[in-house]
């Protein structure tokens, strides 16, 4: 318990570093950083008490790294909401509704009570952009790269923290290095965002596409995240744009360790062998093609623009980006449940995406297949192969028990939203219930109905807000973590 206090301590020291760039905003569009600077120093004063308090701690194992993981995504979010409740933000004032952004913003959901999304101030929509590209690669590892009292045990906090099943491949010496790395490409992937969407803006291609959108956009599409500046979110951006974001997603949707392989170490047989990967790229062309069908079919959209629109939403939805062109709350019911289906999909392990991951579904397969096999041949020695090598049986039973964790917490996070409408006769229905705990859960954001890409979850109960950013915590952490702490005998130990 201390070694944990103490690594959460010294994590949330080095979180305090980050309001530094809101408050300057603030200062520079005239409003009062105040409520950044007095979060930062009681972010900081957090975290320097729990470590004296701590003193000198034994190395961390991986029973301390699930407690430090669920204790930094319950603390950051919550002095993440401290800047909206101190400044007043309007809509975003009382806690439940502040606390709800700050984690769809650091878990990358998306989710949004807002229903006004340019009545904040600039510095307070540059904080909530900052929140998704602070969230989406993680809190964890950025300070993995930059703190090097964290590389005892930093392993295991690695592992916790990136989304998957992620082998922890050596990308350098010690894990530190590996950490730095993966922030590399995320940053370099960031920057080439930020510069084309800019470039759009500067040709004249995209008129609203000035540099502050260009930073909001491209770090809500590298995080996967979907937070935008403008309430419309990619509705009102240009064609040539929106396929500039299809790309940036499709991109940030790869293990960024594979990317990492790919751009500095150029071992493209590696990349080309990932299963993972040609699968991920096969489903986003596959879904796509469907949904383009479906929306020439039902006359919803037709030529070129079809294409563009199927292949936006998409990619947005499979990614668990939440980025719309279209309301698709309106189309017709196929569409709906292709999209409802692809919220379970998500993009590549080892990414900032939500959701199950494609090799889960991959080695279940595998596995499933492996079990007929098996039952037609019972003396046959079939190992379960993923990209040509075996998958041994924790890993098989780690993705079982997450497959069947995950449908629990969807169930359960269904069945409250739906006692919560029914207890205050708000009028959601049980398609619109199960959507919403589907797209917080799988990091989504949106989902269908009044909490559609262009509606809000500001109607909904304190107790469905509750249950919601649960869920977006579950999500986040991929519920191992958390399910471990309910558990008596981890404190018994």
């Amino acid at each position: 318990m201390r070694t944990a206090l103490g690594v959460v301590g010294a994590l949330l020291a080095w979180f305090a570093v980050a309001f530094v760039a809101p408050a300057a905003v603030a200062l520079a569009a005239g409003e009062p950083p105040w409520p950044f600077l007095v979060t930062g120093l009681a972010v900081a004063l957090t975290g320097l008490a729990l470590k004296r308090l701590t003193g000198e701690r034994p190395p961390l194992g991986v029973r301390e790294g699930f407690l430090v993981v669920v204790a930094v995504w319950l603390l950051v979010p919550a002095f993440g909401a401290l800047p909206f409740v101190l400044g007043h933000v309007p809509q975003l004032d009382h806690p439940v509704d502040a606390y709800f952004e700050s984690m769809s913003g650091f878990t990358a959901t998306g989710a949004t009570v807002l229903t006004d999304v340019g009545a904040l101030g600039p510095d307070m929509r540059f904080w909530r952009q900052l929140t998704h590209w602070l969230g989406g690669l993680g809190i964890i590892v950025l300070a993995l790269a930059v703190l090097p009292r964290l590389r005892i045990g930093g392993r295991e906090l690695l592992r916790s923290e990136l989304p998957g099943p992620v082998e922890v491949e050596s990308l350098g010496a010690t894990v530190r290095g590996t950490a730095r790395r993966l922030w590399k490409v995320y940053l370099a992937v960031t920057a080439l965002g930020v510069l084309l969407l800019a470039a759009l803006g500067w040709a004249g291609l995209d008129r609203r596409m000035d540099l502050f959108n260009a930073f909001s956009y491209a770090t809500s599409a590298v995080s996967l995240g979907g937070f935008t500046p403008e309430a419309d979110s990619a509705r009102g951006l240009a064609p040539v744009t929106q396929w500039v974001l299809c790309g940036l997603m499709v991109v940030a949707g790869v293990n960024l360790l594979r990317l990492y392989r790919l751009a500095a170490l150029r071992q493209f047989r590696a990349v080309s062998r990932d299963e993972e990967l040609r699968l991920y790229l096969g489903l986003l062309v596959v879904s796509t093609s469907v949904m383009a069908v479906e929306l020439f079919v039902a006359g919803t959209v037709a030529g070129l623009d079809g294409v563009r629109h199927a292949a936006f939403q998409t990619v947005s939805v499979m990614t668990t980006t939440g980025f719309a062109t279209l309301n698709w709350s309106d189309w017709g019911t196929l569409a709906t449940l292709t999209l409802l289906a692809l919220m379970f999909v998500g993009a590549c392990a080892g990414s900032a995406s939500g959701s199950i991951k494609v090799v889960r579904h991959l080695v279940l397969f595998r596995f499933a297949r492996h079990e007929l096999e098996q039952a037609v041949h019972p003396d046959a020695v079939l190992p379960v192969r993923v990209s040509g090598r075996v998958v041994d049986n924790p890993t098989l039973r780690s993705a079982l028990v997450f497959a069947l964790l995950y449908l629990l917490a969807l169930a359960l996070g269904t069945l409250g939203l739906a006692l919560d409408a029914e207890a205050s006769a708000t009028g959601t229905g049980a398609f619109t219930a199960l959507g919403a705990a589907a797209a917080c859960l799988g990091n989504v954001g949106p989902a269908f109905g009044e909490v559609g890409p262009f509606g809000s979850y500001a109607p909904l109960g304190e107790l469905s807000k509750a249950v919601l950013t649960a869920l977006m915590l579950l999500g986040r952490i991929e519920i191992v973590p958390l399910a471990v702490l309910l558990r008596r005998g981890y404190w018994r130990a």
